[in-house]
């Protein structure tokens, strides 16, 4: 499933734009990276995320959960 079809779906299921869902993961990824005191669990899983630069997209971290839940592996 595409990502652009992730967004129209969650967007459909809550009434809103899909450019607002993607504003809003977003947005909730950048607070989670940006946040001062992380535990070293949430530090942890941040960095085994791939991404392109500092913080990743919305994208590449749901990319990067589906390929763990695909594995079994499990995110503490």
């Amino acid at each position: 499933m595409s990502m652009r079809t992730i967004y129209r779906k969650v967007a459909k299921k809550h009434g809103v734009t899909a450019a607002e869902v993607k504003r809003e993961m977003q947005a909730a990824v950048d607070c989670a990276y940006r946040k001062p005191d992380k535990t070293e669990a949430e530090k942890s899983i941040q960095r085994r995320v791939p991404a392109q630069s500092k913080i990743p997209t919305a994208e590449e971290l749901i990319c990067f959960l589906a390929s763990e839940v695909k594995k079994g592996d499990a995110v503490p």
